[in-house]
């Protein structure tokens, strides 16, 4: 009986445990809804009204009735492009080398352990080295591709652990089943792991390209600029990109650049979000078609 009403007791203690572990986690997650739902109104109410055509199609200007973003809007997304082109092949072609045919020995967890330690280096040494390499060395000018080529290296660690997790997560049996058929190490790789990988390798690409389109500190290093009369027409013109030219307007202490500050980043979310949706979409697709 004694030893009925200890095990009691403590039944009672973890289920108390319980209870307020889920009320400081559900406290957590409702401040930071009632935190970023109160940021967004505020954006929207301070933005909704400066958004328009004129606003869309304009160049910027020191005048803010007749300020535009179109070079920021087509410099992010020419961009955000070009970053995709360089990170996703060299992301996922690093994960598979490093998961599927590099030896285990001290250089791999050499090489592994340098990845880690670069997803969390600030984003200005990522600028300070892109204007070394790229700019400098390279000799490719405060141009769009230097800072694509920048914001590669940013995100490109990111992109090689989530991938890795991803390849990892694939059931060794699958492989087991494919080598026991006569599949070659290739063979079993792009057929049987990275259709099954491919859904959560997506999933790494999205979070890593939310952080490279807001990205600020390393384009302002390597030479993003908040003024330019025309819009990119190669890969070495100059470039802006939204959140540069957001950070200009805020500095600025007239009221109504606040107001195109809060407008352009509506748009700035817009693009994000339609840019995380579309991948969202092809994640499910191959998911279902990696299920079938």
């Amino acid at each position: 009986m004694k030893t009925r009403d200890i095990f009691d007791r403590r039944f009672l203690a973890r289920q108390r445990i319980g209870r307020g572990f889920r009320a400081i986690c559900l406290a957590a997650t409702t401040v930071g809804i009632v935190v970023l739902a109160m940021l967004l109104a505020d954006v929207l109410w301070d933005g909704v009204g400066w958004l328009d055509w004129q606003f869309l199609s304009s160049y910027p200007s020191r005048f803010p009735e007749q300020a535009g973003i179109k070079p920021a809007l087509l410099g992010t997304l020419w961009l955000m492009g070009l970053t995709a082109l360089f990170s996703l092949p060299l992301g996922v072609g690093a994960a598979i080398y490093l998961e599927e045919y590099a030896p285990r020995n001290w250089l791999t967890r050499l090489i592994q352990t340098n990845i880690s330690n670069l997803a969390g280096v600030p984003s200005i040494i990522y600028g300070l080295v892109g204007l070394g390499l790229f700019v400098s060395i390279l000799a490719l000018q405060r141009s769009i591709l230097s800072g694509a080529l920048t914001i590669t290296l940013l995100i490109l660690p990111v992109v090689i652990i989530t991938a890795q997790e991803a390849i990892r997560a694939v059931p060794d049996e699958l492989r087991q089943a494919a080598y026991a058929l006569g599949s070659t190490r290739w063979q079993t790789t792009h057929y049987i792991v990275l259709p099954v990988a491919l859904p959560w390798i997506l999933t790494g690409f999205i979070l890593a390209m939310s952080r490279a389109i807001g990205d600020t500190a390393s384009l302002i290093v390597v030479g993003a600029v908040a003024y330019i009369t025309f819009v990119p027409g190669s890969l070495l013109d100059s470039f802006s990109v939204l959140p540069v030219q957001i950070f200009n307007w805020a500095s600025r202490p007239q009221k109504e650049f606040q107001y195109l500050a809060a407008a352009a980043s509506i748009v700035l979310l817009v693009v994000l979000l339609t840019m995380n949706a579309t991948a969202i979409l092809l994640r499910n697709k191959y998911q279902k078609r990696s299920q079938l």
